[in-house]
Protein backbone atom coordinates (compact mmCIF):
# COMPACT_ATOMS: atom_id res chain seq x y z
CA UNK A 1 0.00 0.00 0.00
CA UNK A 2 1.32 3.42 -0.94
CA UNK A 3 0.24 6.95 -1.67
CA UNK A 4 0.81 7.99 -5.30
CA UNK A 5 -0.22 10.83 -7.59
CA UNK A 6 -3.93 10.65 -8.52
CA UNK A 7 -3.06 10.56 -12.25
CA UNK A 8 -1.62 7.05 -11.81
CA UNK A 9 -5.18 5.74 -11.44
CA UNK A 10 -5.50 6.41 -15.19
CA UNK A 11 -2.37 4.46 -16.17
CA UNK A 12 -2.75 1.93 -18.96
CA UNK A 13 -2.04 -1.80 -18.39
CA UNK A 14 1.65 -2.62 -18.93
CA UNK A 15 2.61 1.06 -18.62
CA UNK A 16 5.91 1.39 -16.72
CA UNK A 17 6.90 3.77 -13.89
CA UNK A 18 9.79 4.36 -11.52
CA UNK A 19 8.80 4.97 -7.93
CA UNK A 20 11.69 6.84 -6.34
CA UNK A 21 13.94 4.80 -4.04
CA UNK A 22 11.81 1.67 -4.52
CA UNK A 23 12.17 0.39 -8.08
CA UNK A 24 10.43 0.07 -11.42
CA UNK A 25 6.78 -0.95 -11.51
CA UNK A 26 4.31 -1.99 -14.22
CA UNK A 27 0.54 -1.45 -14.14
CA UNK A 28 -1.11 -4.87 -13.70
CA UNK A 29 -2.77 -6.32 -16.83
CA UNK A 30 -5.80 -7.73 -15.00
CA UNK A 31 -6.33 -5.97 -11.67
CA UNK A 32 -5.43 -2.41 -12.74
CA UNK A 33 -8.68 -0.82 -13.93
CA UNK A 34 -8.50 2.79 -15.15
CA UNK A 35 -10.21 5.25 -12.83
CA UNK A 36 -10.27 2.88 -9.84
CA UNK A 37 -7.74 1.63 -7.30
CA UNK A 38 -4.39 1.31 -9.15
CA UNK A 39 -2.45 -1.99 -8.99
CA UNK A 40 1.27 -2.01 -9.83
CA UNK A 41 3.70 -4.94 -9.86
CA UNK A 42 7.39 -4.61 -9.02
CA UNK A 43 9.44 -5.25 -12.17
CA UNK A 44 12.95 -4.40 -10.90
CA UNK A 45 13.90 -3.47 -7.35
CA UNK A 46 16.63 -0.94 -6.68
CA UNK A 47 19.85 -2.23 -5.14
CA UNK A 48 20.25 -1.28 -1.50
CA UNK A 49 23.97 -0.60 -1.10
CA UNK A 50 23.66 1.37 2.13
CA UNK A 51 25.79 -0.17 4.88
CA UNK A 52 23.75 -1.77 7.64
Amino acid sequence: TAIVEPTLANALPDQKFQFERHGYFVADRVDHVQGSKPVFNLAVGLKDSWGK
